[in-house]
């Protein structure tokens, strides 16, 4: 089931996407994913997809691996494809009783499937080329100003790294205890229709009770270093912009001219 689920992963390759700064991959990201929001040409999917395609390239990322990941919401992608498909009025194709297919529908399901891949796929780029530790420093230091204000940052940066972190953590206990299972001969997946619903469902109690142990482990943990709050501690290692992150900078806002243009 690892080999699913990549969010939160991270495969070192040594591109050069992997040797930018988080704050730029963090930013550059949230600006290109605002412009997919405004994504209404068939002119401007191509574009982001040749853009997402080329993020992947660049970051030197097993192809197979990254689309791998689409796999466990394969559901969620027909759902929504086809709740567009029937519900959509416009130009009847079908007409049904109660359902009916429009050419609008699918028009409009395909596009907004489309964006909901591209997103994943650049949300997957972020994690698997930056470290759970740099991603949250430069969160930290992009969200330093509301400190000001009174707003936890550090806290708040550790929270969303360590949410990230723990989805392969809670994957790989989830493979544990179906294996677990098997050995005592019982086999999820092997059982069918409601049966397998009740089998997954009696997964979850042991599933919750581990997670919650390892997150109290975590948080033990991370007193007994005295973290605190995380205001005013130092880092050994400074994030600082490098040329590459400036011209990283200027491809983004290059593509984002090129979508209002498209």
């Amino acid at each position: 089931m690892m080999d699913k689920i990549i969010l939160g992963q991270y495969a070192d390759t040594g591109s050069v996407i992997h040797r930018l700064d988080p704050r730029t991959k963090l930013l550059s990201i949230l600006v290109i994913m605002i412009s997919f929001l405004l994504l209404k040409t068939f002119a401007g999917y191509v574009a982001t997809t040749v853009l997402v395609a080329g993020l992947i390239l660049t970051a030197k990322l097993p192809v197979v691996m990254v689309f791998r990941g689409l796999k466990p919401i394969l559901f969620i992608l027909s759902f929504t494809f086809l709740y567009h498909v029937v519900l959509t009025d416009g130009t009847p194709l079908w007409p049904g009783f109660f359902l009916k297919v429009t050419l609008e529908g699918i028009k409009n399901g395909s596009f907004i499937v489309w964006r909901m891949i591209l997103l994943i796929l650049l949300a997957s780029v972020l994690t698997l080329t930056t470290k759970p530790l740099d991603l949250a420093k430069g969160l930290e230091k992009l969200l330093k100003p509301l400190s000001r204000l009174g707003v936890p940052v550090e806290a708040f940066a550790l929270m969303i790294v360590l949410a990230i972190r723990f989805i392969p953590t809670i994957i790989q206990e989830l493979d544990r205890i179906m294996l677990a299972r098997k050995a005592r001969g019982y086999d999820t997946t092997s059982t069918k229709g409601y049966k397998k619903i009740v089998a997954y469902t009696s997964i979850l109690i042991p599933l919750f009770v581990t997670t919650i142990q390892r997150a109290e482990q975590l948080s033990l943990a991370i007193d007994a270093r005295a973290y605190g709050d995380g205001r005013g501690r130092t880092s050994y290692k400074e994030l600082n912009f490098a040329q590459a992150d400036y011209a990283a900078g200027g491809l983004t806002f290059a593509f984002v001219v090129l979508i209002l243009c498209l």
